[in-house]
């Protein structure tokens, strides 16, 4: 896929409802904030209290999603972006380098972003979770007089896991330019 650089400057409520084609009737009536509410939100009000809460639930997304309603103004290279992705298959055997390594192209080539956060928070996620797994299997193994090799089979499962969070996050880059496998939070 060619270069693409696309710069995203939309509010965060008209983005989630244009993703949904709502209209604001239709978000208004879905959700039972006036359709004034929604239009103010729109143009920069912060939404707070009920208000955040039935249209983050109306919208299907976390209250976060629509907190700091500034406006989101970033630019993303996706190409780039794909590479971080990518970037952490060299340390998937050999934690931390699959933080790390795109921690720093992120850092190195500006790009710092939703999506670049989120790859690299996926990242620290796995690893935490695999780290711990791999400590707690030698007493699961114990504990429910499973087999030995326990630790083994988590270890190459983390590894397969990750690769494919990783390859299926790089072709929804590519094809929709957005994860596929994402998290509802991020570290970062």
């Amino acid at each position: 896929m060619p270069y693409q650089n696309n710069t995203h400057k939309m509010n965060k409520l008209l983005k989630y409802r244009e993703q949904l084609n709502l209209t604001q009737a239709e978000l208004a009536k879905k959700s039972a904030v006036s359709e004034r509410t929604i239009q103010r939100i729109e143009k920069g009000t912060e939404p707070k209290g009920y208000t955040l809460k039935v249209l983050a639930k109306a919208l299907g997304v976390s209250e976060g999603d629509l907190r700091e309603n500034k406006s989101i103004s970033e630019t993303v290279n996706y190409q780039i972006t794909k590479h971080i992705n990518l970037s952490s298959i060299f340390g998937i055997i050999f934690p931390p380098i699959n933080i790390l390594l795109p921690w720093f192209i992120m850092k190195n080539k500006n790009q710092v972003n939703d999506i670049t956060r989120q790859i690299v928070s996926i990242q620290i996620f796995y690893t935490i979770i695999s780290i711990v797994c791999i400590l707690f299997s030698p007493f699961i193994s114990r504990w429910f007089g499973i087999t030995n090799q326990l630790t083994l089979i988590l270890l190459i499962a983390s590894v397969v896991i990750n690769l494919y969070v990783i390859i299926r996050n790089t072709i929804e880059l590519d094809k929709n330019q957005k994860l596929h496998i994402k998290l509802n939070f991020s570290i970062l």
